[in-house]
């Protein structure tokens, strides 16, 4: 299932725990593509706490507790890690990271903890959510088979990696113009991992971030650019998205087209992807600095101009998804829309 699916099911899930309604849910996924991510972005947009807790790094009885004598009974005193309305809030979300690295003795304690909602006498807040992700057995991470009576305690959802929802996160998250450029031009290194030939470093949604760090940190070093990107994303795309780089000096002069000034369009397909990112990228700056309608009017205008339509469908959905419902109150909107009436926006 896609990312942007999966954020609208767990921010159901999320609100359901105060009603009662709430099933514990397990992302399942390769390394890389977001699950942790997702996790936090829910605790996020809800203002909530989220407890990260590493069964993989635990024993039975971290999660258990101490047991200590009280008179004539044994009482066991829960972790501080696990939730609590008084020292963590009423809402929050519980993360089990990693579950499937957890041995068999660890997860066998976490049972009564995810479907019951307690352990012992230790009890879940009634408005925190339960939330998981692991590596499946293929993936070359260090995992174990789920149980059965585990596995039947959660629903499952398998994450894909979507370009779409990717380059939305990037833009919202300030990454890099040119590496959004260069994935819109190469889709298909969004994610590329092949357990079978044991890569150290790969393509994938998290290390297209430590590429898009790297450009800020290495940029002005030619010597190490392309070796630092090659660390981050394996030796192909390392070497692909430094030749994109360099290939931008030819790109027309951005201010020229977002001033309204008559640019024409590059010739080369990668100068394409590039110009349309940046657009994307001016116009989202222009959001705080006050001419933004003017900015992103000129912007939609040299959508239209883009030889292959389609071009200029991707960079106005894409803004769309940037800046939201105000695109449509831009005049020039219209103008654009009815222009390329037969070619479906997507979403």
């Amino acid at each position: 299932m896609r990312p942007a699916q999966l954020l609208t099911i767990l921010d159901r899930e999320f609100t359901s725990a105060r009603e009662g309604h709430h099933t514990p849910v397990m992302l399942w996924g390769p390394p890389g593509v977001g699950k942790s991510d997702m996790i936090r972005q829910t605790g996020e947009r809800h203002e909530a706490p989220v407890i990260d807790v590493r069964l993989s790094q635990m024993e039975p009885s971290d999660l258990r507790g101490i047991p200590f004598r009280h008179g004539e009974f044994v009482e066991w005193a829960a972790p501080a890690i696990l939730p609590d309305a008084e020292r963590h809030g009423a809402d929050g979300i519980l993360f089990l990271d990693e579950i499937t690295s957890a041995p068999p003795s660890v997860s066998a304690a976490a049972y009564q903890l995810i479907l019951d909602r307690r352990l012992g006498e230790y009890e879940v807040p009634d408005g925190w959510a339960i939330f998981a992700a692991g590596n499946r057995q293929g993936d070359r991470g260090v995992t174990y088979t789920m149980p059965a009576p585990l596995a039947n305690r959660f629903s499952h959802f398998d994450v894909e990696t979507h370009l779409d929802d990717w380059v939305a996160w990037a833009y919202q998250h300030r990454i890099d113009e040119r590496v959004i450029a260069f994935l819109r031009f190469r889709p298909e290194l969004l994610f590329d991992f092949d357990p079978a030939h044991n890569p150290v470093a790969f393509p994938s949604p998290r290390s297209w971030e430590f590429a898009h760090r790297s450009l800020h940190k290495f940029g002005d070093h030619e010597d190490l650019l392309q070796g630092t990107l090659q660390a981050c994303v394996g030796p192909a795309a390392g070497i692909e998205l430094t030749a994109f780089v360099n290939s931008l000096d030819k790109m027309p002069d951005l201010d020229d087209i977002v001033a309204g000034r008559e640019v024409p369009v590059p010739d080369e397909i990668d100068l394409q992807y590039a110009v349309a990112a940046a657009l994307v990228g001016r116009a989202i700056r222009a959001q705080d600095e006050g001419d933004a309608t003017t900015t992103t009017g000129n912007i939609l205008n040299f959508a239209g101009t883009f030889p292959q339509r389609e071009m200029g469908v991707m960079l106005v959905s894409d803004l769309h998804r940037a800046i939201g419902e105000s695109l449509f109150d831009v005049p020039e909107f219209a103008t654009w829309a009815n222009a390329i009436a037969d070619v479906m926006l997507y979403e």
